[in-house]
């Protein structure tokens, strides 16, 4: 559903050394002066994909030449028009888990952590994203597509009421509703139609945990069985949904990920007691984001 963990290393490497310092003049407050900073300019590895117009949320990697994870706790952001534009946004992005530390299993590459950057573009079109690890002499570029709609529901959008499947509606066949190992039945119990008609909040999990290969997508129903324990009491449900039919990737994705208009994995929604969609995650979201938009949004 996304280019593979290699390409995108490959497409990173292939560029990683076309860039880096003194060579370059760009015009100050430019997107080209951060890259003619001292060090390689590489290409980021995106973990998000599916922007509009308004507060976006963007994770990426930066990996070297040498295929080394570039891991510094901040990194200066700065998004354009060009590379040769002031830039529409500015912003720093911050190091999260991928996963729960200590507990889960690396994304594949090892990465353990992803830069997270939050900005707000008011316009639609195509943007250059450039990066600097604070204290690392390197710069990753990236480019973004900003629509008017995300393919996803959106934030106020109304859940789609999708009958997804349970323990009840498959006659306990676990196998069939999860690939987790060993399985979590407590995300297995409800189905998103009744939870909306309950008028219930929940989070919904979108994800394979068997079949997640990607550097950025990471153990994410880690996270919302954690999350789930942090409010465990509450009036809440939470709710994974795999990806794949009869969770076989070869056979494509399933019909809830096509009724949720899903154009990556994995995915986590917050919907309120009135049926609409509260908050959005796409591809690894960290336990400490997520604890924060539950007590935010549904709470």
């Amino acid at each position: 559903m996304r280019r593979t963990a290699a390409s995108l290393l490959l497409f990173a490497l292939l560029l990683a050394g076309c860039g880096g310092g003194g060579s370059k003049q760009p015009e100050a407050g430019t997107l080209n002066a951060l890259l003619a900073r001292p060090g390689p300019d590489v290409a980021l590895v995106q973990g998000t994909s599916d922007y509009a117009v308004g507060e976006l949320r963007v994770t990426f990697l930066v990996i070297d030449s040498q295929a080394r994870l570039i891991q510094r706790p901040r990194a200066q952001v700065l998004v354009g028009t060009s590379l040769d534009s002031e830039p529409a946004a500015a912003t720093v992005a911050h190091l999260e888990p991928i996963g729960i530390p200590g507990r889960s299993e690396a994304a594949a590459g090892g990465a353990r952590a992803i830069y997270v950057a939050r900005f707000r573009l008011d316009k639609p079109g195509k943007y250059t994203l450039v990066a600097e690890p604070n204290g690392a002499a390197i710069q990753g570029i990236a480019n973004l597509e900003v629509d008017r709609r995300p393919s996803a529901p959106d934030v106020g959008d109304r859940a789609i009421p999708s009958r997804t499947p349970t323990l009840e509606s498959t006659n306990g066949d676990v196998a069939a509703l999860t690939t987790a190992s060993p399985p979590d039945l407590s995300l297995l119990r409800y189905s998103v139609r009744d939870s909306i008609r309950a008028h219930i909040p929940f989070v919904l999990v979108f994800a394979t945990p068997k079949f997640c290969e990607s550097r950025t997508c990471g153990p994410v129903v880690d996270v919302v069985k954690a999350v789930q324990r942090r409010f465990a009491g509450r009036a809440l449900r939470f709710i994974h949904v795999e990806i794949y039919k009869d969770n076989d990737p070869s056979q494509g994705r399933n019909r809830w990920v096509s009724e949720w208009r899903l154009p990556s994995e994995p995915w986590v929604f917050l919907v309120g007691a009135d049926g609409r969609i509260k908050g959005r995650f796409e591809a690894s979201v960290s336990y400490g984001e997520l604890v924060s938009a539950v007590r935010a949004d549904l709470l």
